[in-house]
């Protein structure tokens, strides 16, 4: 027996410019993985992410890589993973597979993704952050309107060191009295620049901050340790948590940690990550990169196993495929899925 495994393109044009410390984009290029056919089918997204060197030529030419060496001959996940750690395929690449891998399996037994993996299943709605992407201060107040962030109970700002201090005053004065997820993607330096902001971010009324979350290069442990102690709200690793960690290290850093299963590279290991993260004493996070329905779908699946949820990738663009999740006022529920009929629609 041999599963058949095959992987196509998708282009997923924004709903507005989404605008990092280091990037900015329009559109989007996700891989969409399925294993098996008809009834025996299921379905993987990856999400390549240029900060992890993945772009969707490098993961269809990994793809490739893993068919021509006997992908389709794994039917067993034990004897999958072997392979997928032997050929070491980019992270988001190797949730897609895995993932694909898992929701087949699952549907063939009956069986809940959750139940499948072995942890109990998500017993309500999972409430998500909506994030503001950089933009100019000045665009913030009708950018909160027209998207409909007054539903959300909580919401995630990206800044930079230039105008960070400026887009948090003009979303508080927006929507003063949400709580806030303020997100650096390793914009600052140094610690002591970063404390001044913070100083100054709280000033402003209205503000009420969850979490800070990677504000410094990964590569500034020192500068960490340094902030854990001085920091006004808990500190998040993102960057510095990918598919694993030295996690003694990590909890001498940070209050938290950020785990998104496009990292991770599969269920599997994310859910090794929420662990190590509680275990240390640490607050479980669970994030997303831009993904369609499919993607948030999967995550929604562990969700419960996070203190914070930030899911709305799919939220973020123009004409979403899938339809798997169902988001109302800042709740996302699952939707129950035919992985027979899966296809993404094609504006």
């Amino acid at each position: 027996m041999s599963l058949l495994w095959t992987m196509a393109a998708h282009e997923l044009p924004l709903r507005f410019t989404w605008k990092i410390s280091r990037n900015a984009s329009v559109t989007k290029t996700n891989l969409l993985v399925r294993v098996g056919e008809g009834t025996t089918a299921g379905w993987g997204e990856a999400a390549p992410n240029v900060r992890y060197n993945e772009t969707p030529e490098k993961l269809t030419a990994e793809f490739e890589a893993l068919v021509a060496a006997g992908l389709g001959q794994y039917i067993h996940l034990p004897e999958l993973e072997e392979f997928l750690a032997a050929h070491a395929p980019s992270h988001a690449l190797r949730f897609a597979v895995e993932s694909a891998f898992v929701h087949r399996e699952a549907a063939l037994r009956g069986q809940s993704v959750a139940a499948w993996l072995g942890v109990p299943a998500p017993s309500r709605p999972a409430a998500t952050a909506f994030t503001l992407p950089i933009m100019e201060p000045g665009a913030v107040a009708e950018f909160v309107r027209a998207q409909g962030m007054s539903r959300f109970g909580q919401l995630k700002i990206k800044v930079n060191q230039d105008s960070g201090f400026e887009l948090l005053r003009a979303l508080t004065q927006a929507l003063p009295g949400r709580e806030v997820l303020i997100d650096g993607n390793e914009a600052w330096t140094d610690a002591d620049s970063l404390l001044r902001f913070l100083e100054q971010a709280q000033t402003l009324p209205g503000l009420r901050v969850r979490l800070l979350e990677q504000p410094l290069p990964a590569h500034c442990p020192d500068d960490y340790r340094y902030l854990r102690g001085r920091a006004p709200w808990p500190v998040f690793a993102d960057e510095s948590v990918t598919d694993g960690a030295d996690f003694r290290s990590i909890a001498q850093q940070f209050h938290g940690v950020n785990m998104k299963l496009m990292k991770a590279g599969g269920y599997l290991n994310g859910i090794r990550l929420l662990q190590q993260t509680r275990a240390h004493g640490l607050q479980t996070m669970l994030g997303c990169m831009v993904e369609t329905s499919l993607g948030i779908w999967s995550a929604l699946q562990i969700s419960h196993l996070a203190d914070v949820c930030d899911l709305d990738g799919f939220l973020i663009l123009r004409d979403e495929p899938f339809g798997l999740v169902r988001e109302a006022e800042g709740l996302l529920t699952p939707l129950p899925v035919c992985w027979k009929t899966l296809r993404p629609v094609v504006s």
